[in-house]
């Protein structure tokens, strides 16, 4: 147990910081769960729009340092080929 007021002051902080990068992941999660939804089973229209928002979050996630700027990276870089891949297959159909 911390006695000084700088490390209880250290541990409160670490706590709500703690819980703002839980609720960021679990927000850019949800989000990847829908696009990837709609990837399988909606328009190439709804995909783009779902595409340019997740960008975005994932971007302000990473600026944040909830996670690192080359894990967001790689994220947009799957995200864009898998998209990439459903519109060639929806254009050849």
């Amino acid at each position: 147990m911390a006695h000084s007021l700088s490390a209880k002051k250290r541990i409160r902080q670490n706590e709500s910081r703690n819980a703002l990068n839980r609720w960021r992941k679990r927000n850019y999660r949800e989000v990847l769960k829908v696009y990837e939804e709609t990837i399988l089973h909606g328009s190439i229209e709804q995909a783009q729009l779902e595409l340019t928002g997740l960008y975005k979050l994932l971007d302000r996630t990473a600026a944040k340092g909830t996670i690192h700027k080359n894990t967001a990276s790689r994220y947009k870089s799957r995200l864009t080929a898998k998209f990439n891949h459903k519109k060639e297959a929806v254009a050849a159909a």
